[in-house]
């Protein structure tokens, strides 16, 4: 799910006793009607371009410590104005300067202000030369609401790095696809900054080198291997990265803002996501073409997915890994499963537009190229 809970990728506001009150299925009907509803913005007709013809990818410089990043809120905003100023110190504990987008502290409900004037802090960072890179400080929900607002041109005009993930992935999506620039599935500001995610983040924003192959963090269990990945279905394949949370993959299909999966490898994440929730979105993108077009599929660990405790949607039900099986064993290419992407303690970064291979036998992902230059 998007984050539609959705502190589950705000570890930060975690701790300060956000309290959880809307459910996925609130947020879906809200997301389902927003998506029947989209009208034809700046980025409508260059969607059209553009599924006959892909932009040139741009990469953005890359980040240096001391650089100035902005800090935005594009979806919700936190429940608690502390957890801004505390979230700058983070980033500047990291070592950056930060300039916090001018409506960050905007609330309207479950959004973080209005769609106009999420859409206006983006279109400032990007256009702010001196800004480096810009940060979601959070999911939530709300990032599909900003598409027809976005200026596409003017995004290509000033690339640099965007980083975030959950229902981020909206943006990332569409200034992937519209902008043709690359684009960073990561920890947005209130993550976890673990030893293992830091890693990641750094090299894929601040390296011309590939990454080669990943590593996995140590299992909790000392008696369990820190790869424990699995093959759906065996295989090799490679081919430039898109993807993101499963949820909001699944909401652009039918509308100007659809993922393209033609010749990609897929990556999909999601969290708290029962059995029959995520059959469904899968046949959703199957039914859509999604699946068949990509050259190989990565899951992420699906976080706390499973039938609920309290009240599950039906007396019997499959296990994810059977669903994973039924959906994805029988596409005939390379699907590895439980890949440390998404809603996890510790994350890895993956830069939309760079070449990626997946090795299903091995149980590799594997990084073919730098994301930044």
């Amino acid at each position: 799910m998007g984050c539609a809970r959705c502190l589950k990728c705000n570890s930060l506001a975690q701790t300060e006793g956000e309290p959880v009150k809307h459910t996925r299925r609130d947020f879906l009907r809200v997301a389902a009607l927003g998506g029947a509803t989209l009208g034809f913005p700046l980025g409508t007709e260059a969607a059209t371009k553009d599924t006959q013809q892909r932009r040139k990818l741009i990469k953005p410089p890359r980040l240096r410590k001391g650089d100035l990043v902005g800090l935005v809120t594009p979806a919700s905003g936190p429940f608690e104005p502390s957890t801004i100023w505390k979230t700058k110190l983070r980033l500047e504990n990291l070592g950056f300067k930060v300039k916090l987008g001018k409506h960050i502290y905007e609330n309207y409900g479950y959004l973080a202000g209005s769609d106009e004037a999420r859409a206006e802090d983006l279109h400032r960072m990007f256009e702010d030369d001196s800004v480096r890179a810009i940060f979601a400080l959070r999911g939530g929900y709300g990032s599909g609401r900003l598409l027809k607002h976005l200026d596409f041109e003017l995004i290509r005009k000033h690339p640099k790095i965007l980083i975030g993930y959950s229902d981020i992935t909206a943006l990332l999506l569409m200034i992937y696809k519209l902008a043709g620039l690359v684009v960073f599935h990561g920890p947005v500001a209130v993550s976890d900054f673990t030893e293992y995610t830091q890693k990641y983040f750094w090299h894929m924003l601040t390296s011309t080198q590939p990454f080669g192959p990943i590593d996995f963090p140590e299992s909790d269990d000392p008696l369990l291997p820190a790869n424990q990945t699995w093959a759906v279905h065996g295989g090799r394949a490679s081919g430039r990265a898109v993807g993101g949370n499963l949820t909001m993959v699944a909401a652009s299909l039918g509308t100007p803002y659809e993922i393209d999966t033609r010749d990609h490898v897929l990556f999909l994440e999601d969290t708290g996501e029962e059995p029959y929730s995520l059959d469904r979105m899968f046949t959703q993108l199957d039914n859509a073409g999604k699946l068949a077009d990509a050259a190989a599929v990565a899951l992420g660990h699906c976080n706390n997915c499973g039938p609920r405790e309290y009240k599950p949607s039906f007396d019997r039900t499959l296990s994810v890994e059977e669903v994973y099986k039924d959906r994805l064993g029988r596409l005939n290419k390379p699907v590895l499963a439980d890949l440390p992407i998404g809603h996890l303690h510790d994350k890895i970064t993956v830069p939309l537009g760079v070449r990626v291979t997946v090795d299903a036998d091995k149980r590799q992902f594997i990084f073919e190229e730098a994301a930044v230059v």
